[in-house]
């Protein structure tokens, strides 16, 4: 059995599920998981889970994503992407328009896109109103309002333009929960030119970044020499953005039990989580801080 985190590079064409297939049938695991899809389109940074590390998904999904994009002008899509069938109009002046694209235009435009923005969920995406995936109501023809949410964009900057095609990458850094489609989309309706993504793929998730991954092809390779070892990312590694809190002996089995311990620390702030460990450098818990008592209350005990 292993615990820890491998970082796959996602090919184009299939689904987040089918990685996660492979992935067990490779490691002959049932215990695998991941802390956020793709769509089929896309390629890049997938985060698995492999045995007990799929219990510390919610300390790992909410990291800022990095993602290369190409925003495709002259039409919208009905699910604002490649896959989707091109909208004939969706008023926009976009011959009129497309031809004036220039790059002092376009990254005029793209300063209205940095800092905190608001976006319309597509109908096209697994969020769910009154329990129900909007994708699901999108396929029976059916489109329903959606409140705006806030989102972050820390960097979104020019990689390359090429007019003959009307092809704008771009290198996007965000909060979790941004739909870059969504992004592409409002861009081209910004340019009044009409636009959808044309690819996407991740390049960080977190700390977790491309030049970390390895091919689902290299993970058999990996695997059949007994070398995942090599890859594998260890759990206390994976959640190393909270602040440590080293146990003894005592204190280790109090906190395998979920027995509060008493510590002080100036370093954690009230009510914030932290990492439990052994002079060893393993995970034993994942715990939060009550600053009044000065107590560490395990959430999660990997041990």
């Amino acid at each position: 059995m292993f615990d820890g985190i491998l970082i796959i590079d996602k090919p184009v064409g299939i689904t987040s599920h089918d990685v996660v297939a492979r992935v067990r049938r490779i490691l002959k695991m049932k215990r695998i998981g991941h802390t956020g899809t793709l769509d089929p389109f896309a390629t890049g940074v997938m985060v698995i889970l492999v045995g007990r590390a799929t219990r510390l998904a919610q300390f790992l999904d909410k990291d800022t994503k990095e993602y290369e994009a190409v925003v495709r002008f002259g039409f919208e899509t009905d699910t604002g992407d490649l896959t989707g069938l091109r909208i004939a109009d969706s008023g926009l002046r976009i011959e009129e328009n497309l031809h004036t694209l220039n790059l002092d235009e376009i990254e005029r435009v793209l300063k209205d896109f940095r800092g905190e923005i608001e976006q319309t969920p597509p109908m096209y995406s697994a969020k769910k109103v009154d329990g129900k995936k909007l994708y699901e109501l999108a396929r029976k023809g059916i489109e329903i309002e959606r409140k705006p949410v806030k989102v972050m964009i820390y960097k979104i900057e020019i990689l390359n333009l090429k007019l003959e095609t009307w092809n704008l990458k771009l290198k996007v850094a965000c909060s979790a929960g941004t739909y870059i489609r969504t992004l592409a989309q409002d861009i081209g309706r910004k340019l009044d030119v009409g636009a959808h993504l044309g690819e996407l793929r991740r390049t960080r998730a977190g700390k977790f970044e491309i030049s970390n991954a390895v091919t689902l092809e290299e993970l058999e390779k990996i695997v059949a020499a007994e070398k995942l070892g090599e890859i594998l990312i260890s759990m206390n590694e994976a959640v190393s953005h909270l602040p440590e809190i080293k146990l003894s002996a005592e204190e280790i089995n109090r906190a395998k039990n979920g027995i509060k311990l008493k510590i002080e620390s100036a370093e954690i702030a009230d009510g914030d989580f932290c990492r439990m460990t052994d002079k060893d450098m393993n995970l034993i818990a994942v715990g939060f801080y009550g600053a009044a008592e000065k107590i560490v209350q395990p959430k999660l005990v990997l041990v």
